[in-house]
Order: structure tokens, then C-alpha cells, then sequence
């Protein structure tokens, strides 16, 4: 996923002078060729994130579009000052590009996963977030970012995911993805979450659950006109994500829920990480499971929860 989102902002220089790329202490062969080509818009600056975030800030008030590269946790925690005052206070087309969101960037414990990263940024005026689901999606998102005029966290999977996103469900910022229609049941997901999701709802299929995908590329802004639309059309809601349960996607979604249908709130479930530092080390596949977030133990808890909505339902 990243080596194509790096792909995709060099053809994108190409044919806009105003694409620069920054990144912070990557490797020698990162973006080679767009540094050949166009020299005075590459830049590697070496360990000092919170610098260039700064950096992208001066750059895009002079009129360019910054695309910082970096590691997720760091890009986030350590650079929030910046990101706040420098960038979103000034609402400039700056993009942040954070490589290995959630648990997959190296078993290298709590200091390198970013699962937290949604939660920080999500609070930010002016801040747009997306979390593609695969490498063919983060394509299209680095496609529609020309024309977007505000920040943008982009939230990268490592990759070698398989491809389950389609180019005519037409990608749009701020626009949910309907990759299923439901019938009583409903995943809402994000990133490579998504992947799992079509999983669990074919596991689902054997428990007489018909269960709808709605794949939320786009954190913020929330998508609000579809969630108004599905969610009261069926029975049970269940938010997935590979992020802390607080602040993310699942929170965005109770909250959006409780403002406007209230009456809905019951059928809000939220499947997350626990609110405590992740001290195993492992793969991103080991992480999920010992946190109950793999395929077959959602696939459990789903089917389970909607039996006790159904009773809920019948008394209502």
C-alpha cells in the first residue's frame, strides 16, 4: 500500500508542479525516480518530524501541495503541536501520509503502534482522515487530493492485502462505500478492517444473518447521509476498526447516532482495542486475535449479540 502511494504522488507530480514530497529519515531508495526528476520537490529531512511538518506548512502557504511520508506513531504523537498550530489552525492542503496504522508496522511493541492515531487527529478543526482498505483504494484517494483544500491523515496499511475495492463504486472523499446491502445486520468498517469484514459476513451467512458492509474510507468527514439512511433499517450495527475503541470510528459513529436518531443508539456495538498500552509482540494477524479482533472470534461475538437484539426487539 505504501509503495503505491508512492507511485501515485510521482505521477502526480508529473502533471502538477505544485506536488512536493517530504519524508523523514526513509530509506535510500524512497521515491528515487521523482528525486532524479524533480529535484527541488523532494526532499528527505532525516529524523525530525515535528520540522517537517512545518516545513509542508510554509511550502503550502506558498502555494505547493505538501505529501509528508513517514511512521504513523510518530507522525502523530510526537508532531500534534504542529499539526495543530502550523497546519489545521491555517486549514492548508498539507498530507500527511503515516505508514503501518493500527498494529502492523513492526512487533516492536506500544512505541510503534498506532492505534491511537484516529482519536488524536480526529478532534482537529479542518482535519480530513481516511484509511483505505487496499493498494488499488489508496490510488484513488491520491487522486482525489488535488482539489481537497484542507489537511489530510492518511492512515496506510504495510500492504499485500488482496484487493477488494472496485474503481466504478466511484471513491469519493467523505462518501461511504455500500459494498454489501443489508437486510437485519450491518458491519461499519475502515482500512484493512474491511478486508475482514466480507469475511465475517460470509460467516454470518451460515448463522441465517444477512449482514451488509458499509466500508468507511473516510473517518472524517463522517458520511453522515448514509448512516442515517442504513442504520435504522436494520436490527444490529457493528463497528470494526483496528484502532482504540476510544475516539475512532466506532465513537464517530455513536456519536453521529446519538445527535441525530437517539432512538437507534441500542443497536450501536463497538469492536476495537482495549484502553491499555498493547505490550505483546507479534504479527498484525497475532495482535487482532489476542485482542479479539480476528474473523472468527467478531464472527462469534456478531452472531451472539444479535440473538440478544432479536429477543430486545421482539419486546419492543
Amino acid at each position: 500500500m505504501r509503495k503505491r502511494s508512492l507511485e501515485c504522488i510521482y505521477k502526480l507530480a508529473q502533471s502538477d508542479e505544485r506536488i512536493v514530497f517530504i519524508g523523514s529519515d526513509l530509506g535510500a531508495g524512497v521515491l528515487e525516480n521523482m528525486k532524479k526528476k524533480f529535484p527541488k520537490r523532494f526532499f528527505m529531512e532525516g529524523i525530525a518530524e515535528q520540522h517537517i511538518v512545518g516545513m509542508a506548512s510554509g511550502m503550502a502557504k506558498e502555494g505547493y501541495i505538501p505529501f509528508i511520508n513517514t511512521i504513523g506513531t510518530f507522525l502523530t504523537r510526537r508532531c500534534f503541536e504542529q499539526i495543530t498550530l502550523d497546519l489545521c489552525l491555517h486549514d492548508l492542503p498539507v498530507r500527511l501520509i503515516a505508514n503501518g496504522g493500527g498494529l502492523v508496522y513492526a512487533p516492536l511493541g506500544p512505541t510503534h503502534l498506532a492505534v491511537e492515531d484516529v482519536a488524536i487527529l480526529r478532534a482537529l478543526p479542518n482535519m480530513t482522515i481516511i484509511a483505505p482498505c487496499d493498494a488499488d483504494e489508496i490510488s484513488r484517494v491520491i487522486e482525489n487530493t488535488s482539489n481537497w483544500l484542507h489537511p489530510i491523515y492518511i492512515r496506510l496499511a504495510k500492504g499485500g492485502d488482496k484487493i477488494i475495492s472496485k474503481n466504478s463504486l466511484k471513491f469519493k472523499i467523505g462518501k461511504a462505500i455500500l459494498l454489501i446491502e443489508p437486510r437485519n445486520a450491518l458491519i461499519i468498517s475502515t482500512g484493512i478492517m474491511t478486508q475482514r469484514a466480507i469475511e465475517i459476513a460470509e460467516n454470518l451467512k451460515n448463522n441465517k444473518i444477512d449482514c451488509g458492509i458499509l466500508h468507511i474510507h473516510t473517518i472524517k468527514p463522517l458520511d453522515k447521509e448514509s448512516l442515517l439512511y442504513w442504520i435504522p433499517k436494520v436490527d444490529g450495527v457493528f463497528c470494526i476498526e483496528e484502532h482504540s475503541r476510544i475516539g475512532g470510528l466506532g465513537s464517530a459513529v455513536l456519536e453521529l447516532v446519538s445527535d441525530y436518531i437517539p432512538n437507534d443508539t441500542y443497536k450501536i456495538n463497538r469492536y476495537g482495542l482495549p484502553d491499555n498500552f498493547l505490550n505483546d509482540y507479534g504479527s498484525q494477524e497475532t495482535l487482532l486475535e489476542k485482542n479479539d479482533l480476528d474473523i472468527k472470534t467478531l464472527s462469534k461475538k456478531i452472531t451472539d449479540k444479535m440473538d440478544e437484539l432479536n429477543v430486545l426487539n421482539k419486546r419492543r
